[in-house]
């Protein structure tokens, strides 16, 4: 073993065995050393054998990293698809699945959603969906005003009301009376009453009034298909997307038509499916049925009934003429996906609640909102507008109840 360049002769070999010290010499880089047999035989299987054990070792870790990079490559990306794949069907299945099916659960809903405050802090006093112009349209309906189109909605429903200077007007399914209050401001002289299912909307109705120093609107919870209000009491009657929830559309068409007074305007706003089966309208196929199905059954609807089915209720009381209706579905598709546009841009007033089980909940209205503005893009849904007048004076002996038109549960249930 060469140590220096040039080892001095005296310096011994420290690595050899004790044993064979005297049978070393002393050597420069210019003298070989003799080294014994045995030594060298011994040196040579210790060092054979550590060349072994160190081959074994790298085929071992090169078998290893072999293994693991097939691993890698051939199955691992697939296991992990397959396991996203399944959690994305998993998760499909729950937001397909209804959560809130009609059960004359009206009422709670609204409750749960007055006191939640997202409605009103996302659309703002008016909860119905919104009127866009042409020109909006036009330029993009995510650069309007989402508030303001669903006021300038309420302008225009009152606008093809027809009516003028009502003195007595009735807002059915008021909610917390954003219609009632814009009503009253415009017609300061006038009465207004809304009606709701829900205590907690009446309260916070009576609450907005008051800040606004609205004295002449009043808010009452009472169930539409049986008013407590007399016969011919209102000269305008005012109903924006309430009949979605009525179990009776018959009734909640005929108790308006009671209590509207001679002379006076009615006007309704609402969801509805397209006509099917009558009249030559093709019937609802199988996905159609389902599509409306969750509809029906995520927002506690008991369900949809057609444009020209609420017309043919018009005209079924006996008390009521110049019916008409408008299609209105152009005008307020939009409103739809505004809806979720103005929650992924503020979502803080969700995120900032803390509450998982809410979290869970807006991502399902965000689906179901989706869901809506597809069946109203597709028309399986249609937006409504119907109004009708109450002559100045009914034939006597005219039956409430006659009806031109087939049962609306029958033609419309699921």
């Amino acid at each position: 073993m060469l140590l220096h360049q040039q080892a001095p002769c005296g310096h011994a070999l420290h690595s050899a065995s004790r044993r064979h010290r005297n049978t070393v010499k002393c050597f420069s880089s210019h003298t070989t050393p003799a080294v014994p047999e045995a030594l060298v035989s011994t040196r040579q299987v210790h060092e054979l054998r550590n060349s072994l054990a160190d081959v074994a070792e790298v085929r071992s870790q090169q078998a290893t990293a072999e293994a693991s990079a097939s691993l890698g490559v051939n199955y691992t990306p697939w296991a992990v698809a397959g396991g996203v794949a399944l959690a994305l069907l998993a998760l499909k299945r729950v937001y397909d699945t209804p959560s809130r099916a009609y059960n004359n659960n009206v009422g709670d809903e609204y409750d749960a959603w007055t006191e939640e405050g997202i409605l009103e802090h996302y659309w703002g006093e008016h909860i119905h969906l919104g009127y866009y112009t042409e020109e909006e349209r036009a330029a993009g309906w995510w650069k309007a005003d989402f508030k303001a189109a669903k006021l300038r909605f309420t302008q225009e429903m009152f606008r093809f009301s027809g009516s003028q200077q009502p003195k007595r007007i009735l807002d059915v399914g008021c909610g917390f009376g954003g219609s009632s209050r814009w009503l009253a401001a415009q017609f300061p002289d006038a009465e207004v009453i809304g009606i709701t299912l829900s205590q907690k909307q009446v309260q916070r109705g009576t609450q907005l009034a008051a800040e606004r120093g609205l004295s002449n609107v009043k808010f009452r919870v009472m169930d539409a298909l049986n008013m407590e209000f007399a016969d011919d009491t209102f000269d305008f009657v005012w109903a924006c997307e309430s009949g979605e929830h009525m179990p009776d559309k018959r009734a909640y068409v005929e108790e308006m038509a009671r209590v509207l007074a001679p002379g006076g305007k009615m006007v309704i706003a609402c969801w509805c499916q397209r006509e099917a089966g009558v009249n030559g309208a093709a019937p609802l196929s199988k996905q159609e049925q389902q599509d409306l199905n969750f509809l029906y059954e995520e927002w506690a609807h008991p369900f949809f009934i057609s444009i020209q089915e609420f017309c043919r209720l018009m005209q079924g009381t006996g008390k009521l003429e110049e019916v008409g209706a408008e299609d209105w579905t152009v005008q307020t598709i939009d409103s739809w996906r505004h809806s979720n546009l103005v929650g992924v841009l503020d979502p803080w007033f969700v995120v900032f609640k803390w509450n998982p089980k809410l979290w869970y909940e807006v991502t399902r209205e965000i689906v179901t909102l989706e869901r809506m503005h597809q069946a109203f893009d597709k028309g399986l849904m249609q937006y409504g507008l119907m109004r009708a007048t109450k002559p100045a004076k009914v034939a006597q002996g005219t039956s409430s109840g006659s009806s031109t038109s087939s049962s609306t549960s029958s033609s419309t249930s699921s």
